[in-house]
């Protein structure tokens, strides 16, 4: 056998690493691709379309675990839509909803202590017309739980 593609071409191809192809592998994200006579692994095309899906997805926010999942959940369906990939998208985006929310405030936060011209954080935190609101910040955290 000596058709396929090298872990260095497929790894170029997808834009990873050799290391991050392996361990995608022993993940098993990945198949595990044929041997030639010698040893050396030999992939196919697909696996470049893998690679890509996987670091995509990544990209997306989805974990790795969500990753696996879902590209097992695709193998056994054959071509048809992956069952949950919506309820995990539409939870995704919900999740970015909430940090772009977050950030929102946080930037209006910051750029009211820039124009105001704070230089001091505890100066600024102790007087009535500082723009940072302290109190509200602390206490939004103190809601959101110990890891919020």
């Amino acid at each position: 056998m000596s058709t396929g593609l090298r872990s260095g071409q497929v790894a170029e191809a997808a834009g990873v690493n050799v290391q991050t192809l392996r361990y995608y592998e022993r993940r098993g994200l990945l198949a595990a691709p044929a041997r030639t006579n010698g040893g050396h692994r030999l992939y196919g095309e697909e696996a470049v379309t893998v690679l890509r899906v996987i670091k995509a997805a990544q990209r997306l926010g989805f974990t790795l675990e969500d990753v696996a999942e879902l590209l097992e959940t695709g193998r056994h369906r054959h071509g048809r839509p992956v069952a949950g990939l919506q309820d995990r998208a539409a939870a995704k985006l919900a999740e970015v909803d909430a940090k772009i929310t977050d950030l929102t405030a946080i930037r209006t936060a910051l750029a009211a202590a820039w124009e105001a011209g704070c230089d001091d954080l505890t100066v600024c935190a102790s007087t009535t017309c500082c723009p940072i609101p302290f109190t509200d910040l602390a206490e939004e955290h103190r809601h959101a739980g110990p890891c919020g």
